[in-house]
């Protein structure tokens, strides 16, 4: 027998192992603590709420340790209802401005859940269904203007950094305030995070403007450059785009004091890292094959390392 095969089904019963133990012991603690029952439920009546949580989360995660058929069918349900339970208390908690620690505690519950489900179903956790429409890997069409590019090039800034540093911030940051999150911070995070977003907006326009001169395309996965660019951030580090991409999210986040959005770009990097990078280097070495594994072997991913000479 591949035992292979059987590690991603053990890690995703796992999870719901955990996760049924954590249920049991959160439902203690709402019983028993009235600070737990508030900040997670609100004013909800936890007997009502109890009663159908339970067995459809509780009970059901238990059920997906199982092995045959049972499994799987356990942590469907329990996925599903832990799904719609976030779904209602996030309305919940907007319209009335409680239990937001509960709708933060059922976001990690629903995104876990969710790739526990895909290890007992898939044996995998597909990554690849992240790379369609604008995500997906393809080169830009060859001997394209350069102005054409330097166009589209900043048709994408616009709209990528008017929606991952202004709109979604926005929203994150009020309903971390709705929700009752919020934590104070010093008044000086306020100018530092104005300092750290400056540095990566140069940083992310240098680099874009290396792809679109240097490598005949654009910084978009649609659009790739159709040359392995080794100019301008790309000769210190491998992925300046996505450093700088994190590094505004975290300087948004500073300037907005809202610990929620920092959390949102340092997941976005782990959302990168591991779901994106695999692919779009494995496209890379299949375009440039030995130049693009020379290189990667020279210049580190993340931080500033060997200098690439021109």
């Amino acid at each position: 027998m591949d035992t292979t095969a059987l590690r991603p089904a053990l890690v995703g019963r796992l999870h719901f192992a955990v996760q049924a133990l954590s249920g049991a012991a959160w439902w203690i603690a709402v019983f028993t603590v009235p600070f737990v029952r508030t900040a997670t439920l609100g004013a909800l009546d936890p007997v009502v709420v109890a009663a159908l949580d339970i067995p459809l989360f509780v009970v059901a995660s238990g059920l997906a340790v199982l092995p045959g058929r049972t499994g799987p069918i356990g942590a469907l349900v329990a996925t599903a209802w832990t799904l719609f339970v976030t779904a209602s208390l996030g309305l919940y908690a907007t319209i009335t401005g409680l239990a937001g620690w509960g709708v933060l505690a059922m976001i990690a519950a629903s995104v876990c859940s969710l790739l526990a489900l895909s290890l007992l179903w898939l044996g995998r956790i597909p990554t690849s269904w992240l790379l369609v429409g604008p995500f997906a890997f393809r080169p830009a069409r060859p001997r394209r203007s350069p102005v054409a590019h330097i166009i589209a090039t900043t048709g994408q800034i616009v709209v990528f950094w008017g929606l991952f540093l202004v709109v979604f911030p926005l929203v994150i940051a009020f309903l971390e305030r709705r929700w009752g999150l919020s934590v104070p911070l010093p008044l000086g995070v306020t100018v530092i995070g104005a300092v750290l977003v400056l540095a990566a907006s140069l940083l992310g326009l240098a680099s874009a403007a290396a792809l679109t001169v240097k490598g005949d395309g654009t910084p978009l996965p649609s659009a790739m450059p159709n040359r392995l660019v080794i100019a301008g951030p790309y000769r210190w580090v491998r992925n300046p785009m996505a450093v700088a991409g994190i590094v505004q999210g975290v300087g948004v986040g500073l300037i907005l004091q809202s610990w929620l959005v920092v959390v949102w770009a340092l997941v976005g990097s782990l959302v990168w890292n591991y779901a994106i990078r695999p692919h779009e280097e494995a496209d890379l070495e299949a375009s440039f094959g030995e130049d693009y594994r020379r290189y990667s072997a020279q210049v580190r991913c993340w931080t500033p390392g060997r200098r690439i000479a021109r």
